[in-house]
């Protein structure tokens, strides 16, 4: 089995993506989480984790790591600290491992931040940590979804290089979605957008596996 680093794996969507590797007969995950105190509920579950600060030196996280899920947030606080350089460091620290693939959970509206109004500074951080992913040699999936939301999953969605419109999807799916392109065989080096809609996620993903690069 491969171990999978998830970053921010104390966060709301974080917790659905341990769950699911937790049951997958191919990945084994290791919760990367900032405080001793938060190892509780991933201990109970048996669940392997390594404390890690995205502002401090990350070498010692991606210690027998074979791929990585970045899906850490500031909610606004450090957009700067974490999400762009805590996410680059975490890139570089990566590249230095031989990291197989790294999955980036991003943002529609990362491509053009400027074209932003309320988030803008978040948008520039993603844009910013989505382009130091691209250019640093590492396999990568850029996985950009739009507003999320703590609906239940449905397991269907709506997936273009450029999607050109607004919309929701539950984290649930989005998840589910990062998870899946963990296989060796789906969105290599590729960025797309994910919106809720009517496509298996597994038929999303292979439908369009020859155009996202």
């Amino acid at each position: 089995m491969e171990n999978i680093l998830i970053a921010g794996a104390n966060g709301t969507t974080g917790k659905k993506i341990v769950n699911l590797l937790k049951s997958s007969q191919y990945f084994n995950p290791v919760a990367m989480i900032r405080e001793k105190e938060q190892a509780t509920q991933f201990k109970k579950e048996n669940i392997d984790y390594v404390i890690a600060d995205l502002e401090e030196d990350l070498a010692h996280a991606v210690t027998n790591i074979d791929k990585v899920i970045f899906a850490a947030g500031s909610g606004g606080k450090k957009v700067i600290e974490v999400d762009q350089e805590g996410a680059k460091r975490l890139m570089d620290v990566s590249k230095i491992a031989n990291i197989k693939k790294f999955v980036m959970l991003s943002s529609m509206g990362a491509d053009k931040p400027e074209k932003a109004d309320d988030i803008k500074e978040y948008l520039k951080a993603k844009h910013n940590a989505d382009e130091h992913l691209k250019s640093s040699g590492l396999n990568y999936t850029i996985v950009r979804p739009g507003a999320l939301t703590n609906e239940n999953g449905t397991g269907r969605i709506k997936l273009e290089k450029k999607l050109n419109i607004q919309g929701e999807i539950s984290r649930a799916d989005v998840a589910e979605t990062l998870v899946r392109t963990l296989n060796d065989d789906i969105a290599n080096k590729a960025t797309f957008e994910i919106l809720q809609g009517e496509k298996l996620i597994s038929e999303a993903l292979d439908e369009n596996a020859m155009s996202l690069a």
